[in-house]
């Protein structure tokens, strides 16, 4: 499976491919918009042809978009609802210049409205967001959530919900994050708990939805609810989980990225990657 990291668009969205050449990404994740606005320039036709020439000339693909922190589809208040679902419609059309095949989003919080009225929210939101981008081609992943806050997606029934909820469930699919299904209340940690945890995703959601996967360890122990990542094998995971994971034929055509916590050099990535390919089984 190709490995890789988040990766930083500044000083330009191509830039993210070069960082992660630099340190040995074989694929990688980034925002195609600033992650704190809710709006950014444009592209350009010369910011499209410089991403295009990095992505063919390192060969990093598949290339994966994560939405903006700003966006709650799920939100009670109308305002705020309308203009999450104006900013992940410019992500989508983002993702689709640059062709990407996947954009990860975190479904939505409650604000104290209850989970379930703010899944048939979310489901709202997608239909809307389906029919202006009828003939779009990207995936829009749903993020598993630790449950911190008021955030829904933290039970894979969640996930499931929205699916059934929305009118074309075709463009949906999943981002399961390791830290956040074990803060949940996922167990990872034993060959007992990994096999059925993946059980009950595949008999609630389907292994087939699953299109990428975060490697992220966890401050926080089983059940905390905190979304809190630490480094590959430092945290509550330990490295068994992700041992598991990279020696599991059903996941190895799967991109996995970091987002471990990261510094200017990105040296942490380097150690990150070195400590998971140490776990590939020859």
């Amino acid at each position: 499976m190709p490995l890789g990291a988040h990766m930083s668009m500044s000083g330009g969205i191509e830039q993210a491919i070069w960082r992660g050449q630099s340190i040995g990404c074989e694929t990688i994740q980034l925002f195609v918009a600033n992650p704190n606005r809710w709006k950014s320039p444009p592209l350009t036709d010369e910011d499209i042809d410089r991403f295009r020439t990095a992505e063919i000339e390192t060969g990093i693909r598949p290339i994966v978009a994560h939405d903006i922190y700003l966006i709650n589809l799920g939100s009670p208040e109308e305002e705020l609802w309308e203009r999450s679902i104006n900013a992940f419609q410019d992500e989508v059309d983002r993702c689709a210049r640059l062709k990407l095949p996947y954009l990860v989003m975190h479904p939505g919080s409650h604000m104290g409205m209850g989970a379930e009225a703010c899944l048939r929210r979310i489901a709202d939101a997608l239909d809307i967001l389906r029919e202006r981008a009828l003939h779009v081609s990207v995936k829009i992943l749903l993020e598993t959530t630790a449950g911190q806050g008021t955030n829904v997606g933290y039970r894979f029934e969640h996930l499931a919900e929205i699916m059934a909820l929305v009118k074309d469930r075709g463009w949906l699919g999943v981002c399961l994050d390791t830290c956040h299904v074990f803060g949940a209340g996922y167990e990872l940690r034993t060959r007992e708990g990994y096999e059925a945890t993946w059980r009950q995703f595949d008999e609630i959601l389907g292994l087939d939805l699953l299109g990428c996967i975060h490697l992220n360890d966890s401050k926080g122990c089983l059940g905390c609810r905190l979304d809190r990542h630490e480094h590959i094998g430092k945290g509550q995971l330990g490295l068994e989980p992700f041992r598991f994971l990279l020696n599991d034929p059903r996941l190895r055509h799967l991109p996995m990225v970091l987002e471990t916590p990261k510094g200017p050099d990105m040296k942490e990535d380097v150690e990150n990657l070195a400590v998971l390919r140490s776990l590939i089984a020859a």
